[in-house]
């Protein structure tokens, strides 16, 4: 009878903990800028309301000031028992590796960095395959034959939206200038729209008259800045056709809150998986972004070659470069 009830009762108990597991709290580690960046945490922030929304789940999350703090949150979600622990952006990197080791039997997740771990799942983005797209947008719309791009960060992973617009731009109008500038060397650069606006007038006043941003909450000052003379920018990362309605020709959008959605939700439903996640067009992660803000600004020719474009990258048929297995671009 004694061992019947011990035996039942561990049951019991074990049924509670996957109980326990399945509605675990995730928790969300935001990069430098904050989650209000209206791009990158921005994105990864509405991913996760749209968990809690639907599973009425709540999560932790924690916007760092500085570099010291990464570790230090990370080791406090696990503490506590969050589940999946999610950090956005490649410069958590160092952190979620040393902290994952720490808590072997922890669930993590890094956006936009591959970290070689058991229990974590590195999620990148074909960053390349959506610049692609609004490059030939951009190309399609300038009057000019002058383009610009204004990174953040001067790293490979910029580099790569970079090199994909200049291909999309060229595969459109082969004669055509594309103007690149970055930001910055250091991670002040993803928070700098003030120097993201002059390196955006420079451009205009060599003759752009459209200038893609991909430089994080600095991409504000890109497309305030082309609003302001009467030119067109590109957003990223969050549709930011709204920002300035009639001055954005389009987004390029990368589904970093698919990505943060679906790492809660596989944890709940017990679908959790680690390894490298690696999402395109074929797979929604990247995209570009039609709606009314922008939808007087695209041709029904313009997005006929778009759409011809975006399947026959996923088909194959065009290949587009991907500048962190190659980090030359030439086109």
């Amino acid at each position: 009878m004694l061992r019947t009830t011990i035996v039942s009762l561990s049951m019991v108990l074990g049924l509670a903990g996957a109980a326990f597991a399945a509605d675990a709290e995730p928790a969300l580690l935001y990069d430098v800028g904050g989650k209000f960046d209206k791009s990158f945490n921005e994105a990864a922030f509405r991913g996760m309301e749209k968990f809690k929304a639907e599973t009425k789940i709540n999560y932790r999350e924690f916007e760092i000031q500085n570099d010291a703090q990464r570790e230090q949150a990370l080791r406090n979600f696990a503490k506590k028992g969050n589940s999946p622990i999610i950090a956005i952006g490649f410069s958590q990197a160092a952190a979620v590796e040393k902290v994952a080791k720490e808590f072997p039997n922890e669930k993590f997740a890094i956006v936009d960095m591959v970290v070689d771990q058991p229990n974590v799942r590195s999620i990148v983005f074909k960053e390349e395959e959506g610049s692609f797209l609004v490059g030939l947008l951009a190309a399609n719309v300038s009057k000019t034959g002058k383009v610009g791009f204004v990174g953040g960060m001067d790293i490979p992973l910029i580099r790569k939206f970079g090199c994909g617009y200049v291909q999309g731009v060229k595969y459109a109008k082969p004669d055509d200038t594309v103007f690149q500038n970055m930001v910055g060397t250091t991670g002040a650069a993803w928070t700098d729209p003030v120097k993201a606006g002059e390196l955006t007038l420079s451009q205009i006043e060599r003759g752009a008259d459209v200038v893609y941003a991909a430089a994080g909450a600095s991409g504000l000052g890109v497309l305030q800045k082309a609003a302001e003379k009467d030119k067109l920018g590109i957003g990223v990362d969050s549709n930011q056709n709204h920002l300035y309605p009639g001055k954005v020709l389009t987004s390029m959008m990368k589904r970093v809150d698919v990505a943060v959605y679906n790492a809660a939700m596989d944890v709940k439903n017990g679908k959790w998986t680690a390894g490298v996640n690696v999402l395109g067009l074929k797979d929604g992660g990247v995209d570009w972004a039609l709606d009314d803000n922008n939808k007087p600004l695209i041709t029904p020719e313009m997005k006929a070659a778009v759409d011809k474009a975006k399947a026959d990258i996923i088909a194959g048929t065009i290949k587009v470069h991907d500048y962190m297995s190659d980090k030359t671009c030439p086109f």
